[in-house]
C-alpha cells in the first residue's frame, strides 16, 4: 500500500500502483456490464414517454422531465462523484452509488403517481452517475499508461450495448407489460455490487478537510440553469452565467474548493474538454436523430427501428476494443484521424443517401458509430494524460459532466431542427424528395468533424519534448509505489 501526505489544500487518497491488480480486467467487464445497464436507463423512457403521458394526462413536454432530470442530475452527479473519489474509496462510492440507482428504481416501480415516478427518476439519476465517474477514473487507478487505451476501449464496449439494447428492450417492455416496469432494469446492477466491493482494492483515505458543498452548488445551479435554458428560453442563460461567476468566485477564496482553479490553468486540459465537448454534441446525432429519420422519413414501427440500429451499436461493441488497443499501439492521434475519417464518410453518405433504403442507412450508421467510439477512447486518453494524481478524480469527473452537458444541449438543438424543417437540400447530391432537414444536419455535421479533427491535431496531433515530460508525470501519478 503505497502512503500519502495530505496538503492544506487538497485531502487526497492513497491508491497503488496501476496496473499492478490482479483483478482489474474482472473488473473492467463488471465495469462494461454496469454501463450497459446505465445507458439502457438513461434511453428506455424516451419511447414510453407517449404512454405515460396518455396515462397522466399530461403533456409530453411535462412527462419529458422523466429524461431530463435524469440528464441533468446524471451530469452534476458525475463531476460530484469525482471530486469525492479524490476523498474517499472508490468501493465505498460505488456502494452509496449503486444502493442509491436501485432504491430509485424500486420507488419508480411500486409509482402509482407521476410525482412519485419522477421522485424514482431523479433518486436513479443520482446514483448512477457514479458509473460514468468510477468509467473514467477505473482506468487511471488500476491500468499503466500503456494499457489505459485498451481498457476505455472496453468503457465504449458497455456504452455501445446500451445503445444497442436500450431501445429494443424498452419497446418490448412497453408492448407486453405495464411502461413501470422499465424501473426494474436497473436492478441488475445489484447483481455485480459484490464483484464490486471484491474487486475494488482497499484504498487508504486521508483524513481531515472538508467539502466545498457551496461550491458544488453554485456549480449544479449553474449546469442546471444551461441546459433548461436551450428548452425553457435563453433569458435562462444569464441566470447561468451569474451562478458560473459566483462559482469562480467561491472555488478562488475557499481553502479547500470544489473544483481547484489550478485545473483550468491547464491548458490543454481545458481545450482537451473543449474537444470533448464537440465530439459529444456532434456524436449524439446518430442515436437521436436516426429514430427519428427511420420514423418520420422511413415510416417504419417503433420495434423495427431498434432493429435497425443494432448493427451500428454492435459493430461499435465489437470494434471499441480494437480501438483501444490501437490507441496503446499506435497513439491516440492515429485513432482519432481514423475516427475523423469514418465520422465524414458517414456523415456525407447519410446527407446524400438520407432517402434511401432504411438497410443502407443502417450500414452507414456503422460506419459513425465506429467512428464514435475511438474519438471518445482517443480523446478521453488523451484528456487524461494532462492531469495529476490528485486532480484525476474531479478532472474526469469534470470530462463525464462535460460530456452529458452537450448531449443535452444537443438533443434540444436537434429536435427544434426537426421540428423547423427544410424545404430544400443543401447536398446538390441530393435526389430524395423528403428528409431535406436531416440531409442539411448531416451535410454540417460532417463539416463539423472535420472541425473537431483539426483541433485535435493543434492540441495532441504534435507533442513537443516539454509536453511528453508532463505527460509523463500526470500519466504516471497514479502509478507510484513503494510496494511491489
Amino acid at each position: 500500500m503505497i502512503s500519502s501526505t495530505p496538503t492544506k489544500a487538497t485531502t487526497k487518497i492513497t491508491v497503488p500502483a496501476a496496473g499492478t491488480q490482479p483483478n482489474s480486467n474482472k473488473l473492467m467487464r463488471v465495469l462494461m456490464f454496469t454501463l450497459t445497464i446505465s445507458m439502457m436507463t438513461g434511453i428506455m423512457f424516451n419511447i414510453a414517454l407517449p404512454k405515460i403521458s396518455e396515462q397522466f394526462s399530461l403533456s409530453l413536454s411535462q412527462v419529458s422531465w422523466l429524461s431530463s432530470a435524469y440528464i441533468l442530475i446524471y451530469a452534476i452527479g458525475a463531476v460530484t462523484y469525482g471530486k469525492l473519489a479524490d476523498r474517499y474509496t472508490l468501493k465505498s462510492i460505488v456502494t452509496f452509488g449503486l444502493l442509491l440507482f436501485a432504491a430509485g428504481s424500486l420507488i419508480g416501480l411500486a409509482s402509482q403517481t407521476f410525482a412519485m415516478a419522477l421522485i424514482g427518476r431523479c433518486l436513479q439519476a443520482a446514483g448512477a452517475a457514479v458509473i460514468p465517474a468510477i468509467a473514467m477514473i477505473i482506468p487511471l487507478r488500476y491500468f499503466a499508461p500503456e494499457r489505459r487505451g485498451a481498457a476505455l476501449g472496453m468503457t465504449a464496449v458497455g456504452l455501445a450495448f446500451g445503445n444497442a439494447l436500450g431501445p429494443v428492450v424498452a419497446a418490448l417492455i412497453i408492448s407486453t407489460v405495464h411502461w413501470r416496469w422499465l424501473f426494474a432494469v436497473p436492478l441488475l446492477v445489484l447483481a455485480v455490487l459484490p464483484l464490486y466491493r471484491r474487486y475494488l482494492r482497499e484504498e487508504q483515505p486521508a483524513s481531515g478537510g472538508s467539502f466545498d458543498w457551496l461550491g458544488g452548488i453554485l456549480l449544479a445551479a449553474a449546469i442546471a440553469l444551461l441546459l433548461m435554458s436551450v428548452s425553457k428560453g435563453l433569458w435562462l442563460v444569464l441566470g447561468a452565467l451569474l451562478a458560473l461567476a459566483f462559482f469562480l468566485v467561491r472555488i478562488n477564496k475557499a481553502a479547500e474548493p470544489f473544483i481547484a482553479p489550478k485545473l483550468f490553468r491547464n491548458a490543454k486540459y481545458t481545450l482537451g474538454l473543449t474537444i470533448s465537448f464537440l465530439v459529444n454534441g456532434t456524436c449524439c446525432s446518430l442515436y437521436v436523430l436516426s429514430p427519428l429519420l427511420f420514423a418520420n422519413v422511413h415510416k417504419l414501427p417503433s420495434i423495427w427501428i431498434g432493429f435497425m440500429m443494432i448493427p451500428a451499436a454492435a459493430a461499435a461493441a465489437i470494434f471499441g476494443r480494437k480501438g483501444g488497443k490501437l490507441a496503446d499501439a499506435k497513439g491516440n492521434s492515429f485513432v482519432a484521424y481514423l475516427a475523423a475519417g469514418l465520422l465524414v464518410s458517414c456523415f456525407l453518405l447519410l446527407s446524400t443517401f438520407i432517402g434511401s433504403s432504411p438497410l443502407l442507412i443502417a450500414g452507414f450508421l456503422i460506419l459513425g458509430n465506429v467512428g464514435q467510439s475511438f474519438l471518445v477512447i482517443a480523446v478521453s486518453n488523451s484528456v487524461s494524460r494532462t492531469l495529476q494524481a490528485e486532480q484525476v478524480g474531479v478532472g474526469m469527473g469534470m470530462l463525464a459532466m462535460i460530456n452529458f452537458i452537450a448531449q443535452g444541449i444537443a438533443i434540444s438543438v436537434y429536435s427544434k431542427a426537426v421540428d423547423l424543417g427544410s424545404f430544400a437540400s443543401w447536398n446538390p447530391l441530393y435526389r430524395y424528395s423528403s428528409g431535406f432537414v436531416f440531409s442539411n444536419i448531416s451535410l454540417v455535421l460532417a463539416g463539423l468533424s472535420i472541425v473537431i479533427w483539426a483541433v485535435f491535431f493543434f492540441v495532441f496531433g504534435r507533442v513537443r519534448e516539454g509536453d511528453k515530460a508532463n505527460y509523463a508525470a500526470g500519466a504516471q501519478g497514479t502509478a507510484r509505489s513503494v510496494s511491489a
